[in-house]
């Protein structure tokens, strides 16, 4: 069970955390001269060696963009996310206002979610202007978190835990299917909140509250989790430091939600509480979401192995309380999107749950339950198996295909061919599969998404899943835009590409004139 004793150890264990820092208001150092500090945070850091982390990490590197890049170029986005963060991109790096027309015609991004850090790739994609850049940007985000995971355990377990962790954290499921989702935001959070746990176990206090504090630009919900930080601050003795981070959390989320969020929006509020109140078209009293937290066996199963994946053992640290805002907003939610195992949601749990690992091992070695002391002797193994085993079953497999590598197939064909036929710098109305193939150099609307736009090209993908199967896709077209005439340019395989034949409208919806 947590246990949040000031002396961070198992309450039959006296004695402080292995490893740890003092910080900076203990007492100092009385030690004769000859007496060497060598169980200080800092001399163990000098015994870990940073190299075989740094190595794991660019395999994990590899392996995340690796998988990314080749669904990307076989056409297998599942979402219009990665088009949507392109476009977000790529007005900071023109220094313009984030503005995501996939979302419809002119729409400020940050009245949807709060994540002004995305701001941070600009120099990137000023090197590379794809969503490429987007996929590799969160492969090196995930694999640091790796780095942090990995070698902080070491600091604090010793042998070749370390290394464990680092493969049991890398191929856990909820990175890989974060992997296989696209680029989000919380990539950032992901290495932000393995540095404020690794800074926790260390007792290096200021430095959980410093690197805490860049989450609340990460994504809106995260103020929450950082004052979960201030809590813990505030039970391991910096009182201070913890109430005032504490309160700027709450600050900060209620702020965001409230303020900044409904100002930015056109529809002046917070669209996403209708996941919670609203279930399709019915509404639902928050009375009714809290009861039903745990009502369905998708919800249990995501829990289970979450936990699990630590061999259960992230449940004997206190660090397993930062995982609870987050669990709490998607429990709550009526979006069954949010309750299971697929999808990014999952993430930013990884690196939170896998230190607890290391913590709970540590306060469990010196037990008088001598189950638990044997148990904490192989549950790092153990966990490192349990995700091995999962892979099979996971997105990383698929590397293991050779399909996998095929992009020549007849259908990435057809679409490359679609995409050769729409004109850089046009406006493009299309689907998911050449949104994010488009985004970089021309100005992309959500099929259907843009009403009284009349863009330049009509692109869609017959296959795409439509609810009902495209017959004229002329005529689809010209429903969606009726003020315009539309011929077909192109067709190839399930794709096909229209142009506007009749003369740009003299105002066009999110478009200002100059």
């Amino acid at each position: 069970m947590l246990e949040l004793n000031k002396s961070g150890t198992d309450r039959s264990e006296p004695g402080r955390l292995p490893a740890q820092d003092p910080g900076p208001d203990a007492a100092p150092d009385t030690r004769p001269a000859g007496d060497s500090p060598s169980s200080g945070p800092d001399a163990a850091a000098d015994r870990v060696p940073l190299r075989p982390y740094l190595i794991a990490g660019a395999i994990l590197c590899a392996l995340y963009f690796l998988y990314s890049y080749f669904q990307y170029a076989r056409f297998g986005s599942p979402s219009w996310d990665l088009g949507i963060f392109e476009q977000e991109v790529r007005a900071y790096a023109g220094f313009d206002a984030p503005v995501v027309d996939i979302k419809g015609p002119g729409y400020l991004i940050l009245g949807d979610h709060f994540s002004p850090i995305v701001a941070l790739l600009a120099p990137l994609y000023w090197i590379w202007p794809s969503a490429e850049s987007l996929l590799l940007a969160q492969a090196a985000l995930f694999a640091l978190g790796a780095v942090i995971v990995g070698r902080t355990t070491q600091q604090i377990l010793g042998g070749r835990s370390g290394l464990c962790v680092t493969v049991a954290y890398g191929l856990s499921w909820g990175i890989q299917e974060a992997v296989k989702a696209d680029f989000h935001e919380i990539a950032f959070a992901v290495p932000l909140l393995a540095l404020v746990c690794r800074a926790l176990l260390l007792k290096r206090y200021t430095a959980a509250l410093l690197w805490s504090l860049p989450l609340v630009l990460v994504k809106e919900d995260l103020g929450a989790t950082v004052a979960v930080v201030g809590f813990l601050l505030f039970v391991y003795g910096r009182r201070l430091q913890g109430a005032l981070l504490a309160a700027f959390g709450v600050a900060a989320f209620v702020v965001t939600l409230v303020v900044l969020i409904p100002a930015a929006s056109s529809a002046g509020r917070y669209d996403y509480w209708t996941k919670i109140d609203k279930n399709g078209e019915q509404d639902v009293s928050m009375l009714d979401s809290v009861l039903g937290v745990l009502d369905s066996s998708v919800k249990i199963e995501m829990l289970v192995f979450l936990i699990g994946i630590t061999a259960f053992m992230a449940l004997r640290s206190p660090l397993t309380l930062l995982i609870l805002p987050t669990l709490g907003w998607r429990l709550l939610s009526q979006d069954s999107n949010h309750w299971g195992m697929v999808w990014h949601y999952s993430a930013i749990l990884m690196p939170v749950l896998f230190l607890a690992l290391a913590d709970g091992v540590r306060r469990s070695r010196g037990s008088h339950r001598p189950w638990l002391a044997s148990y904490a002797k192989v549950a790092v193994p153990v966990a490192a198996a349990i995700a091995v085993a999962m892979t099979q079953h996971l997105p990383l497999r698929d590397l293991l295909r050779p399909d996998t590598y095929r992009t020549d197939d007849a259908r990435s064909q057809a679409a490359r061919a679609a995409l050769a036929a729409i004109p850089a710098g046009s406006r493009v109305e299309t689907d998911i599969t050449l949104m994010a193939h488009l985004t970089s150099d021309r100005t992309v609307y959500w099929v259907g998404g843009a009403p009284g736009a009349a863009p330049d090209i009509v692109a869609i993908n017959l296959d795409f899943g439509w609810s009902r199967p495209i017959q004229d896709p002329v005529a689809y077209a010209e429903q969606l835009h009726p003020e315009a005439r539309y011929r077909l340019k192109h067709r190839g395989g399930s794709f096909v590409v229209m142009e506007r034949t009749t003369p740009e409208p003299a105002t066009i919806p999110g478009v200002r004139g100059d």
